[in-house]
């Protein structure tokens, strides 16, 4: 991953992501879903959500709305 992509939320649940995902495009924000669940294990590992250095603040503050 690039140096201006930060971590903005991690889940362990794919369906999650996505959803915050499209949250995130609705509002102009570029994200990307890396999936780091083991695919032999699902309770291991984690699927983040990397936005631009440019869009951290306002992606974390939709990841909190989303999660609450």
């Amino acid at each position: 991953m690039e140096k201006d992509w930060v971590q903005v939320y991690s889940t362990d649940k794919m369906f999650q992501a996505e959803i915050l995902k499209q949250v995130l495009a609705d509002h102009e924000i570029e994200a990307v879903i890396i999936n780091k669940m083991d695919s032999s294990y699902k309770s291991f590992g984690e699927i983040e959500i990397y936005v631009k250095n440019d869009h951290v603040i306002k992606a974390k503050m939709l990841a909190k709305e989303f999660d609450s």
